[in-house]
């Protein structure tokens, strides 16, 4: 009951009825992935028209930080935010399920997919994908060169992942424009 009328406990899980109860996962760290289901972007994401979660994860973390860094930096243009930094997550975990591969796919229908400006064809094609019970999508990332990424479309397609280290972005006002690595103790630039 707490669950239902408590803003605060509500907010802490989120929608969790967007995921069926067969897919659901506990235990430690299982927050980490059931937010990426319960707390959904109402614009949608690459592979999300905004009507269910998508977990994004990267095979490298130079891969994850590009990726991070984009869609960090659009969401602080889009709020006119001023400098700042926000610390971040560096999570690590497992992936055992098959997942469709995006890069095995005709080279027009590849290239709209992976389109670095439009979402509509990568929206379009995982909601189909997700109604035929696919896992997820395994893609080339758009936004480091030779990196790797998947959109996981059920919790239970991706292991419990563990939280590795912080980074703080810190954010100009214009960009991104430099990391600290709090286990490398020093900042990097972008």
């Amino acid at each position: 009951m707490e669950q239902l009328t408590n803003p605060r406990v509500r907010d802490e899980i989120g929608e969790i009825a967007l995921v069926p109860p067969d897919e659901r996962v506990s235990g430690p760290g299982a927050s980490y992935l059931m937010a990426a289901f319960t707390h959904i972007n109402p614009k949608g994401s690459r592979f999300s028209d905004g009507t269910f979660g998508v977990y994004y994860a990267a095979a490298a973390m130079e891969t994850a930080i590009a990726e991070t860094v984009f869609h960090f930096e659009a969401f602080a243009r889009d709020g006119a935010d001023p400098p700042r930094s926000e610390d971040m997550r560096v999570l690590v975990g497992t992936v055992a399920a098959e997942f469709e591969d995006a890069a095995a796919l005709p080279v027009a229908q590849r290239r709209a997919i992976l389109d670095s400006e439009s979402y509509a064809a990568s929206q379009s094609y995982a909601k189909k994908r997700r109604a035929a019970a696919a896992n997820g999508i395994a893609y080339p990332s758009v936004r480091h060169e030779g990196g790797h990424c998947l959109g996981a479309f059920r919790p239970r397609a991706v292991g419990i992942p563990h939280q590795e280290r912080h980074l703080k972005y810190r954010w100009n006002g214009e960009r991104v424009d430099r990391f600290f690595d709090y286990a490398r103790d020093e900042w990097i630039d972008l």
